[in-house]
């Protein structure tokens, strides 16, 4: 049990998988789903020693599941393409699964726009601040969402690590707009299909509101004025996505 496996899920990540690879040499396994890939991301994998899952995983959820399925270890570590995991973080994380007794941890998250730390605002579905990325095999189960799956956890939870995973969020701010469509396409689709929670019934009046609670949640009460205009682009973007998407759903649904 005191035995980690990293999972690592990429889509044509072939510029900057070999960089973060080699920043996890330190797991005692590392898994990489290949999700549609057309570049040479499996033979970078292949040559860091991970061991290769290969498929179609249109849904978050279901890709996010076939990594922590193939893990063969007790802890399980979580990590992006655009994700880096520096030195001090990889020494606490070894620290952590070797004498933990809870069931799962948040890792801090220092989020850059470009090369500026962005680091108040981020919530509501468009970027956070800490992730549940550290877990026993078991205790975590990601939901059937294209985007942004429900995840759900069962046993204890531990103290936050305190050394951040380093997020290459988006290089500019045309990039963040165009995640923003992509993200938006991909919740118009499950708003359609009916994989969204019961919870989120989904009405234009009730998608206004959001758009207003939302934007205050990620510049007010999470900080977001203290970043200024990034402040403020972060607050219109996550107060967007729910809207947007809604609206993509009921005035375009010839799209799926």
């Amino acid at each position: 049990m005191t035995q980690l496996s990293v999972l690592m899920c990429v889509h044509n990540e072939e510029a900057r998988l070999a960089e973060r690879l080699s920043e996890l040499k330190f797991a005692d396994e590392i898994i990489v789903v290949l999700d549609r890939c057309t570049d040479g991301s499996r033979m970078v994998a292949m040559e860091h020693g991970a061991r290769v899952i290969e498929g179609s995983f249109p849904i978050e959820g279901d890709r996010r599941m076939a990594a922590i399925q193939a893990a063969t270890h007790g802890w399980c570590l979580e990590v992006d393409a655009d994700e880096g995991v520096s030195a001090e973080l990889a020494a606490e994380i070894k620290t952590v699964v070797h004498s933990s007794r809870a069931d799962y941890h948040l890792i801090p998250v220092d989020n850059y726009i470009g090369r500026h730390l962005v680091r108040d605002g981020w919530g509501a579905s468009f970027g956070t601040s800490a992730v549940a990325r550290l877990f026993r095999k078991g205790v975590k189960t990601w939901g059937q969402q294209t985007v942004h799956p429900v995840v759900t956890f069962t046993g204890t939870r531990g103290e936050t690590l305190k050394h951040p995973l380093h997020h290459k969020v988006d290089d500019t701010i045309s990039d963040m707009i165009a995640r923003l469509n992509r993200y938006t396409d991909a919740r118009a689709s499950d708003i359609r299909a009916g994989r969204l929670p019961k919870v989120a019934q989904e009405s234009l009046q009730r998608n206004i509101g959001r758009f207003f609670t939302r934007f205050y949640k990620c510049y007010v009460r999470r900080h977001g004025y203290r970043e200024g205009g990034w402040g403020v682009l972060i607050a219109l973007m996550a107060g967007s996505f729910p809207l947007l998407s809604y609206l993509k759903a009921t005035l375009e649904p010839e799209r799926d």
